[in-house]
């Protein structure tokens, strides 16, 4: 890697763990470009992306639960993760007991959100085919980690509105079961709308960002052969709109005890040659669209930043065949990628420099 690369691009220095998941005490250094960790299955290797996860975006991908991941029979843990920028260092720390605290360069943070966009990443793993398989929910979560990394003020926004919304429905329950003032629901209208249309307006233009990039990408990656096409589903227009939807809903909303009209109904459906993806798409069809979706997230961030984010590839090699495989190896050109795989073969045949970690019951060598 250049002298230059080396300089611009992000990338994590080391990774210091203390009774985290399956970990007593592991610090590892890594490379700037290729970390590849291997070994048998729940060895801990998906425990270390997490960490990493945990540091860039507040919370874990895979368990709403954090006493999960303390180790057993412990009354805490603890993640150092220090990382070199474009224009800084900086070291994030984070103490799990009770409940999570973090701090950024040892000044402690009042809110979780306020750690999101100091370390960058993208990640990979087998469950992202349900982002396009299973619900809206799904989508929307892709949507909100993408754009958190990138604009601050989207996730204030978020959080301001899911406030909102869960005083709104608690009202709305109260109508239906007791006799209280009807018109009070002005009030949370009137607050929804305006952080409503805030957080649409992020969406929109970050599907289009999606739209502009995703068919190059997909092209490449199947030889031409598919055109993918985004739909963006929205409920609402404007602030407007959004208002007078809440106020034509209310009596379905009494009757339900929630809100129908909102941020929280929209979507994006997304083709394949013409034809929705999740109605006749293939197994093999769905993961190369959720690898499109990766991708354009990386190259978006990239173009936002002017700095390439970290990959975390969590056994998601395994999921492609040796074309496609190829196809992202390529792309990893001068990023710092972490890769977990169960067997380090599994490269043999791929012309790539690599730091290599053997992961053995929680015991990174």
């Amino acid at each position: 890697m250049s002298e230059r690369l080396t300089r611009i691009n992000m990338y994590i220095k080391e990774i210091d763990l203390q009774n985290f998941r399956n970990y007593n005490v592991q610090k590892v250094q890594l490379d700037k470009g290729i970390n590849i960790f291997y070994g048998d299955n729940a060895q801990g290797k998906t425990n270390l992306l997490e960490a990493i996860f945990l540091c860039s975006i507040g919370k874990s991908f895979r368990t709403n639960k954090d006493k999960e991941l303390i180790n057993f029979n412990k009354d805490y843990a603890d993640i150092e993760i220090s990382y070199e920028k474009k224009d800084r260092s900086g070291k994030i720390n984070l103490r799990i007991d009770d409940k999570k605290r973090f701090l950024v360069n040892n000044v402690p943070v009042k809110k979780t959100s306020e750690i999101i966009g100091n370390i960058y990443i993208v990640l990979f793993t087998p469950d992202d085919i349900n982002i396009l398989k299973n619900g809206p929910s799904k989508r929307r979560r892709f949507l909100d980690i993408m754009i958190s990394q990138l604009r601050p003020k989207y996730i204030y926004s978020l959080n301001q509105y899911n406030k909102i919304i869960a005083q709104r429905n608690a009202y709305l329950k109260q109508i239906k079961f007791s006799d209280v003032n009807y018109n009070l629901l002005d009030i949370w209208d009137e607050n929804l709308s305006i952080y409503g249309e805030k957080i649409h307006n992020y969406r929109e233009e970050f599907i289009k960002k999606i739209i502009d990039k995703i068919n190059y990408i997909h092209g490449n990656i199947t030889n031409k052969n598919e055109k993918i096409d985004i739909q963006y589903i929205y409920n609402f227009k404007d602030r407007k709109d959004f208002l007078e939807k809440l106020k034509n809903n209310r009596n379905l909303d009494i009757k339900t005890g929630m809100t129908n009209a909102g941020i929280q109904r929209e979507d994006f459906v997304i083709s394949i040659n013409g034809k929705k993806l999740n109605l006749y798409g293939s197994q093999g069809q769905h993961r190369t669209a959720v690898l499109s979706l990766k991708i354009t997230e990386l190259e978006i961030i990239k173009d936002e930043l002017e700095e390439k984010p970290i990959l975390l590839l969590d056994d998601f090699m395994s999921e492609l065949d040796s074309k496609r495989r190829l196809n992202l190896l390529d792309l990893m050109e001068n990023n710092q990628v972490i890769i977990t795989c169960t067997e380090k073969g599994v490269f043999d045949k791929q012309d790539i420099n690599a730091k290599y970690f053997y992961v053995d019951n929680g015991i990174i060598k």
